[in-house]
């Protein structure tokens, strides 16, 4: 006899794995079906940031709360996942740069959230491994760095210790509605599983599930191209960036230098990605231009992923705009690791609640349909 759950979850990625827990959490049924392992698609593989800083207006909701969650990870999950509140510095190219850094900190100064503005001689002052050419830039002292192979694993055992049923190695074959909600048939199991809501945050494969139920969307994917060093002294204070995108660079709790700039190869079709050698040796030299003393280091690893991206660079988070009960939360476009535990508190209370506090404005789909003509207009 099928079970009719609460709420199913397509994708055991964090979104997917933190909607479980919360859900788990307000005491409702819970199912998330996972085709491999909880985390090993993108929010297992990606650089592990913790930042607020640089963010479109439309993500700070989010990313704000979420802040608040990861501060209260080991009360949650059982584990910090190496969450450190180390910084994020964003380091600008030129004075058009400090000007941008500026705007935005007004902007993150209206969700609550403090960056301080460096100047030349700050940065020199407080970051002498860095290198000389930068005219400043803007400190959020508060963001941080985890590491991401711990996370969604430990958001998927909280969950199952509430209760929630997390079935890996579960391959969603169709989705479609029913009379009870919906019903997701398996390959290699013929009993599907019925609930009365269901999330999609199945990743790079969103937009397929999404097209089952007639919400369209055009979904790319992405393979950001990561380093790892050798461990070393400690060097590097807070999280490295730059406006303008390129080189990223964090020191983790243990010493390794881990870094990334540019993309490698994904196929979603196989679901492989490899990491390119020639993005590689360019991104270890922008790390060195950022960080001479890297020079000598040795790289130790490169790897990379499979992450949807959405033409305008924002994840599509919130209800379907065609089918009731249907929630979407796929293409986070390279920087949804700081976002993960707040979407998936959010989809609980959408889902559970039919609201949330945390606004989700500008994220939803139908940013991407067509704004009708007066002559279309009903």
């Amino acid at each position: 006899m099928t079970s009719l759950y609460d709420l199913a979850i397509i994708g055991g990625g964090l979104a997917g794995c933190s909607t479980a827990l919360h859900a788990a959490l307000k005491g409702a049924s819970v199912v998330l079906l996972e085709r491999g392992r909880c985390g090993a698609q993108a929010s297992g593989v990606n650089y592990g940031g913790v930042r607020q800083q640089g963010r479109h207006p439309a993500e700070l909701p989010l990313a704000r709360r979420s802040r608040a969650i990861w501060g209260n990870l080991k009360q949650l999950v059982g584990t910090s996942c190496e969450f450190a509140v180390t910084g994020h510095l964003k380091l600008a190219r030129n004075d058009m740069d400090m000007a941008e850094l500026i705007a935005h900190q007004r902007l993150l100064a209206e969700h609550d959230i403090y960056a301080a503005i460096l100047d030349a001689s700050d940065l020199k002052r407080r970051f002498p491994y860095l290198a000389g050419h930068y005219p400043g830039g803007s400190l959020c002292s508060e963001d941080g760095q985890a590491n991401p192979r711990l996370v969604a694993p430990a958001f998927a055992r909280a969950a199952r210790a509430w209760g929630a049923h997390i079935r890996e190695g579960a391959t969603v074959r169709t989705a479609t509605t029913c009379v009870e909600g919906f019903v997701l048939h398996l390959e290699n199991d013929p009993v599907p599983v019925k609930a009365r809501r269901l999330v999609n945050a199945a990743g790079a494969w969103g937009s397929a599930f999404a097209a089952q139920f007639d919400d369209h969307v055009e979904e790319g994917v992405m393979a950001p191209n990561m380093c790892v060093t050798e461990p070393i002294a400690p060097l590097i204070g807070p999280n490295l960036g730059i406006c303008g995108g390129g080189i990223y660079i964090r020191q983790a709790t243990q010493g390794s230098v881990v870094f990334g700039a540019g993309l490698g190869s994904a196929d979603r079709d196989s679901q492989r990605a490899r990491p390119l050698d020639d993005v590689t040796m360019e991104a270890a030299a922008e790390a060195i231009a950022m960080v001479p003393q890297l020079a000598n280091v040795l790289l130790v690893r490169s790897w990379t992923g499979i992450e949807g991206r959405m033409p305008d660079g924002l994840p599509i988070v919130g209800e379907s705009p065609n089918v009731s009960g249907l929630f979407h939360a796929f293409g986070f476009s390279g920087h949804g690791f700081q976002l993960g535990p707040a979407v998936g508190a959010v989809l609980s209370e959408l889902c559970l609640d039919g609201h949330s506090p945390t606004s989700i404005a500008g994220l939803s789909m139908t940013r991407f349909q067509p704004a009708l003509t007066p002559a279309e207009q009903p």
